[in-house]
Formats: C-alpha cells, structure tokens, sequence
C-alpha cells in the first residue's frame, strides 16, 4: 500500500483554516510521493462526550466529504466510540502508522487529537511523532477563521462574514416539502425546505442568496425567508422559504442547495398581505441587484 500523509479533525466548514492545512497535506503528499489523507469523524466528538455540548453543523458528513475530495484529500470516516475516545495521541501515531501507513501528520496550530490531547503542545505531538515514526508539520495559520467564529456569524446573519472565512457563502441544501401554498396566491410562489437536524441557522430575517437546483445544477437568483412569517402563520415554527426570481417548475421532494449572501431585513408582521407583497416586489429587487453584484466579483 502507498505511503500516507494525514491530518485529523472534525472539519466542520472546511473552511480557510482548514484548507490551510489541506493545502500542506496536499504539498506534503505530492513532494513525498505519498496519498494525502483527511481523517474525521462519522459524528461529532461531542455527541458521545457531552450531548448538550454538540454545536450546531456547518457542513453535513456527506458535503464534508465531497470538500475534502475538492481540496484534493482522501476523506477517511472513523467511528467516534468510547475506545477512540480512550485513545491517547501516541496510540493515535502508532495505530495510524501500523493500521494506515501514515508516516506524516499535518496539525494546525490549534489542532488536538487524542484523549490527553488538550494537555499537549505542538513540540510534544512532534516528539511523540519522532518516537513512534512519523513525520509532525504544522500548517499555516489563518488568524481569525474558525468553525467557532462562522457559527457566531450566521447566528448573527453576518453572511458576508461567514463567506469570507468560509471561503465560499453559507448554504443549506435539503428536499423541498410543502407549504400552505401561500405564496402562489399572492405571486411570489416558494420552494419551503425542510431544516436539516443540528444545521446551523441564519438569523431570521430575509436574505438576498442562490438556489441551485440539484437535478439541473443551474443556478437562480433568489430571495430567502427564515423565521415564523408572523404576516399569515401564527406560532414559533422556524421555516426556510425561497421565492427562486424568474423561474417556475415542481422541486417537491428534491434536493435544492439555498446560499445565503446577504440578510436585507428583519422579518416583521404587516398589517396586509397588499402591504407584505409590496415589501417583497422590494425584496425581489434588491435580492437580484445584490446577486449581480456578487457575481460579478
């Protein structure tokens, strides 16, 4: 079997950090002949070492993956279970080694693996690594870009934010489900998708963003709600609605991806559905000027 470089984490976003270290794994693998390998998880840690703690998921296991092939890296999916929980950094090194022919590791330089991992600095990971053969490199740093930080932006619908660590916009990509059909009535039919459990979520609001549909790839400009819709619904159910401008077809029970590229206002309750469709001819506007706008840059 080929000899292998890896890197080890959770990747949620696999955002500039991250490709900063995919970037070395990459750079690593190719001047060393070696298969460049990104080690992650079929869950978060969290789900089995504090439930409560989990954080909300910025990219799901099956888009992780495919961002991690982009980035040029093998994705290897290990089942997070009390005995990798019990495993120590230096039983990680031996096991990658013995089991995987890893013979280099990339970290970054905030990255830990292993259950004594939080007690251990980079120089110890590279001497644990020069006792047990394998080769320790760190990454560059990317100041600032975090999981952390880009969950605190779209919390806050600072999607502009979230892009630039991201390196790409925010988005969701889940089936369309049906709605009260609404949105026909008054001229500005959506496509209501179902919220992935765990996902991160955007402040609610209204956003200028992008539809693409999975089944032709095309993309649309759209302009996206989140939140309640206090106008013609009451209660506190969170709904994800996009009315995709200029474009009409049957996505039910499809796949769409939503990105989200900038929040345009606060939802509120009109005291008509005239009052509300005037505020979204508004909307419509100003999601497209904004969408050739960005895709323009």
């Amino acid at each position: 079997m080929r000899k292998r470089v890896a890197a080890i984490g959770t990747f949620d976003g696999v955002h500039r950090g991250h490709k900063s270290v995919l970037k070395a794994l990459t750079d690593y693998a190719k001047a060393h002949d070696m298969e460049p390998v990104a080690i992650t998880f079929n869950r978060h840690p969290l789900a089995l070492i504090d439930p409560s703690r989990i954080p909300a998921e910025l990219t799901p296991l099956w888009k992780k993956k495919k961002l991690l092939q982009e980035a040029g890296a093998m994705p290897m999916i290990l089942n997070f279970d009390e005995p990798l929980r019990a495993t120590t950094a230096r039983q990680w090194m031996k096991q990658l080694r013995e089991q995987f022919q890893v013979e280099a590791l990339v970290i970054g330089y905030d990255n830990t693996f292993g259950c004594d991992g939080i007690h251990l600095s980079i120089e110890d990971y590279k001497n644990i690594g020069k006792e047990e053969g394998v080769d320790v490199l760190t990454a560059d740093e990317i100041k600032g870009v975090s999981s952390s930080a880009i969950r605190k932006s779209v919390k806050a619908g600072e999607m502009e934010t979230a892009h630039e660590m991201l390196g790409r916009p925010f988005s969701i990509t889940a089936p369309v489900v049906r709605g009260n059909s609404l949105g026909h009535t008054i001229g500005f039919p959506t496509a209501n998708i179902e919220i992935p459990d765990g996902a991160a979520l955007p402040k609610s609001g209204v956003y200028a963003g992008i539809v693409k549909t999975l089944t032709d790839g095309v993309k649309h400009p759209a302009m996206i709600n989140i939140g309640t819709r206090p106008t013609v619904m009451r209660g506190d159910h969170i709904v994800i609605e996009a009315h995709i401008i200029n474009w009409n077809g049957d996505l039910y029970g499809k796949d769409i991806t939503v990105r989200f590229l900038k929040r345009l206002r606060d939802e509120q309750k009109f005291d008509s559905i005239d009052a509300l469709k005037r505020q979204l001819a508004l909307d419509r506007t100003a999601s497209l000027e904004i969408v050739s706008e960005l895709s323009g840059r």
